[in-house]
This record gives C-alpha cells, structure tokens and sequence, in this order.
C-alpha cells in the first residue's frame, strides 16, 4: 500500500502545534507498519529526523507553501502533480487543507475553524484564503478526523458535512513532561524566577491566546499577593504592535511578569512542571495539547470553559470564562492560597490524562486509513 502524506509543517526546530502532533503519528504510523510505503511531500530541503524508517520516501514539491497564492500553487498544482507520478492508494494531509484537484483518496485532519470566530484576529488575505478553501477541502476529504468533538461538531455545523464521514481522534502529550522533586522544582525557580513561586503560560502569543487578559488577571491578583509570585510567559515571539504590549507596559507589576523566548521540549517541561499553575486561558482552541501537558507534569492547570477546552479537561482543570479579568484573578488567587484544592485538580489530573495516548492514537489512525483503502 502507498500512501502520500502532506508534510509541509514537518519543520526542524520548529515543530509547534499542528506541526507536532503530525510528528507524532506519523513516526507512529509508519515505524509500526514497515510494509507499506510512505511518501512524505515536502515543499522545501527536508531533516533527516523525519525520515523515521526505511519505508519513508521523502519528495520536494514546488513551489514552498509561504503565503496565499504559493498556498494555491503548491495544493493544486505541486501536490497533484507529485501524486500522479506516485500513484498512492491515498492522501493523507495532517494540517487541515489538502488538493482539490488530486484524484485520489482523501484523508483530512481538522484542528480548529478559529477564523470563522475570530476574522479579526488573521491577516486579510490570509482569511480570504482559508474562508474560500476550507469549506471546500471539508467536502473534498473522503474522510475527516476531528482532534475532538467539539471540532467535529463544529465541521458539520459550519460546513454541512455529514457525520458519519467524520471521526475523532484525540491529540495527547509530549512525553518529556513528568513532574519533578522539590529539589528540582527549586532549581527551576532559582534560574526564572529568583526562588520564587509562578504561574506559567506556554504557547504561541498569539491573540487568540488571550495574553491580554491574562496580564491584567495577574495585575488584579499581585494588589493582594504577599507571596512575590511571578508570571512566567514561554513563546517564540514577545508581541505583535498594538496586541498586548500596551496592556503590558501599563501594568502595575508588570516588573513581576517574565518573558522567557522559546525554550525546547525538555527544558519547557520542567518550567511547567515546577509552577504553581498552567494558566491557559485561550478565546478559542480545537483541543489543547497544553492542557494535558499541565496534567502530566502534576502542576494544577487553569483553562477556560469555551470551545473544546472542557472536554479536554474534564473536571481535573479549573475552569474560567476567558473574558472575565476577575475570574481569571480568582482563579490564580484560589491555586495560589488553596494547596488541598490545587492538590486535588493534580490527583483528578493523573486520572485525566490516562485518556489521551498517541499510541493509542496512532492505532486509531491507521484503523481509519485501512478501513478508506
């Protein structure tokens, strides 16, 4: 059996997102199942690390994917193209966009439709783009999995399509995250944040993010605070102009806000690990892989009780509305005052996170994929 596979966000140092949970079961599927054929489709020079066993054919497809009119180039010319000479019994594309004009079985993984929701929040032409394409990559796809309900039901609702021709697949955890001993913990503390307790958010700054509120959450929270503890915010890029810059530089704290740049899988499990709380607290999210990386580092995790969040969380995260400052605050003075409450979310969150599993995950998947073929 062939299969081709979408791999453009296959991207080293850069695995984020999307990007990471590709990684994760495609390494998966195509170590298990050495007797079939994979062809990874990239649209630039590939790393050898993605190349995760003989059976993986790595292909260049022109042009590079960078913005929207390369997008259309690369899915509808590069990629069909690349498929009629590899002739594959089915294509399969991780990141939510696949060829409208590739004849052959399509199988298609949806992660959000954050830009139906927040149009705003995503450069014009961009929108224009994924508003035309999306909608028409849902009812191309032979098949779609949804990272979860929520996004499932989202499809059908937005989209129209039936059902039955969606499945749902949940993401899980880096297997870095692991909780760490006191003496660890403080080891952390010493090299972040002086020796003092911390809240921590991990993730792209993005506006949907909801970074803004977050900052004035934690302003709210440091007039009564009489324990010096910080915030500590982990992502690639400090802010877009006229985001949440303003909102930082008026803060009254801002001094006890720390921005620590990207830091690598390892490195960013123990941050997690030796914090006070996650503070994950997103407009909008079709999953959220941090969530679970909270439980598996047992470090208490605040998220919000919107999108797919809760069903992620279940009843092992405290849940708060992202649009109210003053619950976010509450909720950081609750895990911050209340050690047998935070303890008890830890607990909840070992027995949480035993449902999500990319082992498991990637059985799934390839129950799906033999089923289509």
């Amino acid at each position: 059996m062939k299969i081709a596979v979408n791999t453009r966000l296959l991207l080293p140092k850069k695995l984020e997102g999307i990007g990471w949970v590709s990684y994760q079961i495609l390494k998966r599927i195509t170590t298990n199942h050495p007797e079939h054929e994979f062809y990874f489709l990239f649209d630039r020079q590939y790393s050898e690390e993605f190349i995760f066993s003989n059976n993986v054919k790595p292909v260049i497809v022109h042009p590079q994917s960078r913005h929207p009119f390369l997008w259309y180039l690369y899915f509808e010319w590069g990629i069909p193209m690349a498929l009629k000479r590899i002739k594959p019994d089915l294509f399969l594309s991780p990141d939510g966009w696949t060829s409208l004009r590739a004849n052959v079985k399509k199988l298609t993984i949806f992660h959000d439709q954050n830009f139906e929701y927040f149009p705003d929040f995503m450069p014009k032409l961009t929108l224009k783009y994924v508003k035309h394409y999306v909608p028409r990559y849902a009812h191309a796809s032979d098949r779609i999995v949804a990272v979860s309900e929520f996004t499932k039901n989202d499809i059908i609702k937005l989209y129209n399509i039936d059902p039955e021709k969606i499945d749902v697949v949940y993401n899980a955890s880096n297997s870095n995250y692991k909780p760490l001993n006191d003496t660890e913990k403080a080891s952390v503390k010493r090299k972040y944040t002086d020796n003092n307790d911390y809240f921590v958010y991990v993730g792209s700054l993005h506006k949907r993010k909801n970074i803004a509120n977050l900052l004035l959450a934690f302003d709210t929270f440091k007039n009564t605070d009489n324990q010096n503890i910080k915030l500590l915010i982990v992502g690639s890029k400090m802010w877009r102009k006229g985001y949440f810059e303003e909102t930082y530089n008026n803060m009254k704290h801002k001094d006890d806000v720390i921005f620590t740049g990207y830091l690598d899988a390892e490195e960013l499990s123990k941050v997690v690990a030796s914090s006070i709380a996650l503070a994950y607290v997103s407009f909008f999210e079709g999953f959220g892989i941090p969530i679970i990386e909270g439980f598996e580092a047992e470090t208490a995790v605040i998220t919000s009780n919107t999108t797919s969040m809760p069903e992620v969380a279940g009843d092992a995260a405290l849940l708060v509305d992202p649009y109210s400052v003053e619950q976010i605050a509450d909720a950081l003075t609750k895990l911050s005052a209340d050690t047998t409450f935070r303890q008890s979310l830890i607990e909840k969150g070992r027995i949480r996170r035993q449902a999500f599993n990319w082992d498991k995950s990637a059985e799934e998947y390839w129950n799906i994929i033999t089923k289509m073929i």
